[in-house]
């Protein structure tokens, strides 16, 4: 029970903070500088944290960016919302609540209405650059993060421990984001070491049949294109550990009933306010248990609004 007191803790704090935030004066980032929501709380897009600061502020200002976010594909829907804030332009802390409704799998699991809950409580430091500040140099802003995930006790609990997966897990990551703003471009590279399946929805590593059950290096790339001051097209990639399909062909579930591939999007965000941003995409999260989904690819849709100030 440690681990929920402890989220229960982080969650209050950034509770109280935000409300602080909120009355505070008006702050000054450019419209989309700052990113938008990923699925886990962190600004940057919506599959992969940048090392941008989430929120409107700037040097000197503290401020903070709400989000909700829904993603469907073939199979399955997630539900994530949380907020991030963001420190004089150099520190975020992040907190978001997921939900995932496992469809169709979780009645071939034996488990039928399996909805899939975790918790994440993220933090972010910009070690060097300044994106917006340094656009027409060759310096990247660069920021290192940590992000410690916490699945929530569920019926699928037997058989992440038969696969020998752990409950909770702590990614850590660094990002190098270059925005190029005469040009209206932004690129950001991301190297996280994880070892969470499904972002951490299927558990944290495997070790039935000798599976690979240590922390891999994951690579995720972002691009977005400013068509104009408030609307950005961009397309994100990010690899994922495929640490279940060893233990899902041990555990009888065939070569790959539990193998995962990479996910990416193609998005287009849309800033109708300075206080309002609005995402939607086309998403690829590859094979997600595809030993009980005839091996379907997920694709589908996503949608997240955020409110920064």
């Amino acid at each position: 029970m440690a681990h929920r007191t402890i989220f229960g803790k982080a969650a209050l704090l950034l509770g109280v903070t935000s409300a602080c935030v909120m009355a505070q004066a008006d702050t000054g980032k450019l419209l989309l500088t700052g990113g938008v929501s990923t699925i886990d709380g962190a600004a940057g897009g919506g599959l992969s944290p940048w090392a941008v600061i989430g929120s409107n502020a700037t040097d000197g200002q503290t401020g903070a960016a709400v989000h909700v976010t829904r993603a469907s594909t073939k199979d399955y829907g997630l539900n994530s919302a949380g907020l991030a804030i963001g420190f004089d332009n150099h520190y975020e802390i992040s907190l978001a609540r997921q939900a995932f409704n496992t469809g169709i799998t979780g009645p071939q699991l034996g488990v039928p209405n399996l909805v899939l809950k975790q918790t994440i409580v993220g933090v972010k430091i910009r070690v060097a650059g300044d994106a917006v500040l340094d656009s027409d140099t060759w310096k990247p802003q660069i920021a290192v993060g940590a992000q410690f995930k916490s699945l929530d006790s569920s019926g699928l609990d037997g058989t992440l421990t038969t696969l020998g997966a752990k409950r909770a897990g702590i990614d850590v990551y660094v990002s190098s984001s270059k925005l190029f703003l005469a040009q209206g471009i932004l690129v950001n590279g991301t190297l996280r070491a994880t070892n969470a399946n499904q972002d951490g929805l299927l558990g944290f590593g495997a070790s039935l049949g000798g599976a690979n059950n240590k922390y891999q290096l994951m690579p995720e790339f972002s691009v977005a294109y400013l068509l104009s001051s408030r609307i950005a097209i961009g397309a994100e990639y990010r690899a994922m550990p495929n640490n279940l399909q060893v233990a899902g062909a041990a555990a009888g579930l065939g070569p790959a009933g539990l193998k995962g591939d990479a996910w990416r999007d193609f998005f287009i965000a849309w800033a109708p306010s300075k206080n309002v941003s609005i995402t939607a995409a086309y998403v690829d999260l590859g094979r997600i248990v595809p030993g009980t989904t005839a091996g379907r690819a997920q694709t589908g849709a996503y949608v997240s609004t955020q409110f920064a100030f």
